[in-house]
């Protein structure tokens, strides 16, 4: 399902010259990004390219960056991490909830746990959960704060790979639930081509690429339809499927 027409109108990120130095070498070099409200929207590039530093100007966590250049994000923005970043000394819903608080908001955090399949974990502790647990206690506790961007920097790097399929399917079923914009930061080019409608490739600080996957979902790793998108992305990261 693709995002409502009149969402799509309304642009949730703006950036423009956005750059960023450290020590001296210039990882991000005048980026320029529009991301339209309600867009999934998944960046490629090699380690050390800037994607992590992208994301963390656009979640407002890096005042260096926001000052270079324009920046235009919404004022309810959420991320995800590749480690859940649980506080082991809190229970699961404590921790979903962490900083809110009354009635409603734990009404909400128990419908985010239960969105997420964690219905009956509340009261476990983080040390419980299995990496895919953790990680849905993670989304639900972005979710819980009804985020307009959710911004995720490698947020399946460190599960198997079947938990991953799992959670590429529960991470598209609550984007089209409730259609925050999405950047997601990934290394994995199936997992940007499957999840995302667009795919950004940063590369010497800029886009390099940016390409709508125009495929309706749910999208399987097996369609062989999906293969020219694939072969577009992995040369403008400079990759062969020799090297593969």
């Amino acid at each position: 399902m693709a995002p409502h027409t009149e969402q799509l109108t309304r642009p949730a990120v703006r950036l423009r010259g956005l750059t960023r130095s450290f020590d001296g070498r210039t990882v991000l070099d005048g980026v320029d990004l529009d991301i339209p409200a309600g867009q999934f929207v998944a960046l490629l590039g090699h380690s050390g390219s800037g994607k992590s530093t992208l994301l963390r100007a656009v979640a407002g966590l890096d005042h260096e960056v926001a000052g270079s250049g324009e920046l235009t994000a919404p004022e309810r923005v959420s991320v995800v991490f590749q480690d859940s970043r649980l506080l082991p000394w809190r229970r699961v819903l404590d921790n979903v909830l962490l900083g809110l608080d009354g009635k409603q908001a734990e009404r909400q955090g128990r419908e985010a746990l239960a969105e997420v399949g964690l219905a009956g974990r509340e009261r476990a502790w983080p040390n419980e959960l299995s990496g895919g647990e953790a990680q849905r206690a993670a989304l639900a506790r972005s979710l819980v704060r009804e985020p307009e961007l959710l911004l995720a920097d490698e947020p399946f790097g460190a599960l198997d790979a079947l938990t991953r399929i799992r959670m590429h399917t529960l991470l598209r079923e609550l984007w089209e639930r409730h259609r925050p914009s999405v950047l997601l930061v990934t290394h994995d080019v199936d997992e940007a081509i499957v999840l995302a409608d667009r795919v950004l490739v940063l590369d010497h600080g800029r886009i390099g690429l940016d390409l709508t996957i125009d495929r309706p979902h749910p999208r399987s790793y097996r369609d062989p339809r999906l293969g020219e998108y694939r072969e577009r992305l992995l040369a403008a990261l400079g990759v062969t499927e020799d090297h593969q």
